[in-house]
């Protein structure tokens, strides 16, 4: 029997993570191993997951993959990871796979026709996170008709936004769209989005609202779709760069930071910065000075979450390190220095 994987897609922020930790926590005994891609060079998720506490979520079941998008270093990365991962003696009964917030689906899954695994696991299912206040803002245009007309009206829309792209892409390829952060948002304007993503997704794709990713496993989980079957069917915009796309529409930086003993200062910063210089996304970890643990932060653009995870260990250096994602040609310079304040 194969072994069913599922794939965890979404933009940056709109909620994976906390997904894929709810979906750890109720289990149920189910031996469940992670792939987790990460854009830029500092490996939060995997930390912030290794620091979740769950019963049964052991470290050498969380694998990552930082040295590149995971659909662009198929052959590299994701193929000797999967194969390690099947070739146990005790092999996992499910693959989570989450991708980074830049990551194109199709490509990966297409990955799974390979020889070396096609035969020993199956696509069980793609599921995407959409951050619903996200949407509500209309940051994304979900209909490419629209998105052409536009161009067509307007000489200074010449170029395809690439956060467009690599939101629809998601949507085409889902099996269900996870409406993440619906909480935020009032109910007719819910309705509404659900209404313009159902125009866009596959026949029959399911819209699930949530809040904070509490999604019943038995949902995301034995969908049964065996999506590398029918992935060619997909529309994806790369379809024509033979499932090769660019990041260099994207750049990220690490910054370092002293202690901070008030961390609300820090989220004042990243409001600044995610207002004057277009970064999409912040996350890392902050050392508070006379605190035992560690302090987690997660921006998508102006909306800053911080929470303590757990103790620091005896082994870990207590530093505050940041990554900061955004569109290329952001002032690195600036960024860093009200970070830093």
């Amino acid at each position: 029997m194969k072994i069913p994987a599922t794939v965890i897609t979404g933009f940056l922020g709109a909620g994976k993570t906390t997904a894929i930790r709810h979906l750890l926590e109720n289990a149920n005994g189910k031996r469940i191993a992670l792939i987790i891609n990460e854009f830029g060079d500092l490996g939060i998720d995997r930390d912030v997951l290794g620091g979740c506490g769950i019963e049964g979520c052991d470290e050498d079941d969380v694998v990552e993959l930082a040295n590149g998008c995971i659909c662009c270093t198929v052959a590299d990365d994701f193929l000797p990871t999967m194969e390690a991962l099947i070739d146990r003696a005790d092999p996992p009964d499910h693959i989570v796979i989450e991708t980074s917030g830049l990551a194109l689906p199709k490509p990966l899954v297409k990955a799974f026709n390979w020889p070396e695994i096609r035969a020993r696991v199956t696509v069980d299912g793609v599921i995407a996170v959409i951050d619903a206040p996200a949407v509500a803002a209309g940051q994304f245009a979900d209909d490419p008709d629209a998105v052409q007309a536009a161009r067509e009206g307007d000489d200074a829309l010449d170029h395809d936004s690439p956060l467009e792209e690599v939101f629809e892409d998601q949507l085409h390829c889902a099996d269900i769209v996870v409406l993440n952060k619906s909480d935020l948002i009032d109910k007719n304007e819910l309705e509404r989005i659900r209404g313009d993503l159902a125009d866009t997704v596959q026949p029959g794709v399911k819209i699930i609202p949530t809040r904070h990713g509490q999604i019943d496993i038995s949902v995301l989980l034995g969908v049964g779709a065996s999506v590398e079957d029918v992935i060619e069917s997909r529309w994806s915009h790369h379809d024509d760069v033979d499932g090769e796309h660019d990041h260099d529409d994207f750049d990220s930086i690490i910054v370092s930071l002293s202690d901070l003993d008030d961390p609300s200062v820090l989220e004042e910063r990243i409001r600044e910065i995610a207002t004057a210089h277009d970064v999409l996304r912040v996350k890392g970890f902050v050392h508070v000075p006379g605190k035992p643990m560690r302090h987690v932060v997660q921006a998508v653009g102006s909306r800053v979450q911080r929470y303590f995870d757990r103790e620091w260990r005896a082994d870990e250096t207590r530093e505050s390190r940041l990554v900061v994602i955004g569109q290329t040609g952001f002032d690195r310079d600036a960024v860093t220095a009200v970070l830093q304040g």
